[in-house]
């Protein structure tokens, strides 16, 4: 930011090194203290010092700066106006819509000197974001927590597509701003989006599946139909959960495993729970047979397809093998007696 430069004539040249290494301004990765110590053969002690007689002076010519202080003023009205607490990457795209030489470090540098707003560094519970004060997190924490504790007692609700309607309602209820609301949620890591664009908790392994199994799991009810191992794989690859690649064998493995699947094909697999039921297209024709009675070809066909995934073709070859069954004189066929 070329204001900030010329404000910096006001420091002596160690300060401007050290505030520059610090926050990482112009091409400069940002310095810990003890890495600046060890560049100039002081210690880290030192090196806060240094910084710190330089934040003062630098916070007050900000102020005065007609430039930097309207950008700050700019800041704090956005702030305000979103509830304010802002998600990191859209309040530096709004800093640097303001001024177009505004970049990350520059931010940094005017919230430590000016302290008119503050930064919040990613963590376990939150992502990054800038907030106007300790009042305005507290309420946005508030927030979150309530809505957290009520969709946590409507997962079958949510989970059904009703996520959005029942925010609104939470909303209205706390009479607040949507966009306050918005800003809020989006700096939680206790809300996330699907890769299908469901929304709930990040600990819903149907929001956010950790393992191979809950992804399988995600993939197959959200395709709806059978699918062969390879297919789930690209599918759980595509959707991005990680940046890890799934592999096909790894994938089988626990379709193998996991009760909740069963093969329905050469190497089809589908969710149990969608009715569909594991078993060799001889084992199947055998079923039906024994359960309907004698058919013809196209209603063995018909009630295969019912819970299994064979193709026409593959039921009426098993329909050949004259060891297991036997075509009557009507052209329908029964299961051979032993």
């Amino acid at each position: 930011m070329k204001e900030l430069q010329d404000i910096f004539k006001s420091l002596t040249s160690r300060q401007q090194e050290v505030i520059t290494r610090r926050f990482g301004l112009g091409k400069t990765e940002p310095e810990t203290l003890a890495e600046i110590g060890a560049r100039f053969g002081i210690t880290r002690e030192r090196v806060r010092q240094i910084e710190s007689t330089a934040i003062k002076p630098l916070g007050d010519a900000i102020r005065i700066h007609p430039v930097c202080n309207k950008l700050i003023q700019s800041i704090n009205s956005f702030l305000v106006d979103n509830g304010g607490v802002v998600p990191a990457d859209r309040f530096l795209s709004y800093c640097a819509d303001q001024n177009a030489g505004v970049g990350e470090p520059d931010v940094a540098l005017l919230a430590e000197a000016t302290q008119n707003f503050s930064f919040s560094a990613e963590d376990s519970n939150f992502n990054s974001f800038y907030y106007l004060n300790k009042e305005s997190f507290r309420l946005a924490k508030s927030f979150i927590d309530a809505w957290v504790k009520i969709i946590s007692g409507k997962k079958s609700v949510v989970l059904a597509g009703h996520y959005s309607r029942e925010l609104q309602s939470f909303i209205e209820e706390k009479k607040m701003f949507v966009a306050h609301a918005e800003n809020y949620l989006a700096i939680s890591k206790k809300i996330h989006h699907s890769p299908y664009g469901d929304v709930g908790l990040a600990e819903w392994p149907e929001i956010k599946p950790q393992t191979i199994r809950d992804r399988i799991y995600l993939v197959l009810s959200k395709e709806g139909k059978p699918a062969h191992f390879r297919t789930i794989a690209d599918r759980i690859t595509a959707a991005n959960f990680d940046t890890k690649a799934a592999l096909a064998a790894t994938v089988h493995n626990e379709l193998i495993k996991d009760p909740r699947f069963v093969l329905v094909g050469r190497g089809m697999y589908a969710l149990k729970e969608y009715g569909y039921e594991s078993g060799t297209a001889r084992d199947v024709i055998k079923k039906i047979l024994a359960q309907e009675g004698a058919l013809y070809p196209k209603d063995v066909i018909l009630a295969a397809q019912k819970k299994w995934f064979f193709k026409e073709n593959t039921i009426l070859v098993n329909l050949q093998n004259r060891s297991h069954f036997e075509r009557r004189s009507d052209g329908r066929y029964q299961v051979r007696e032993a």
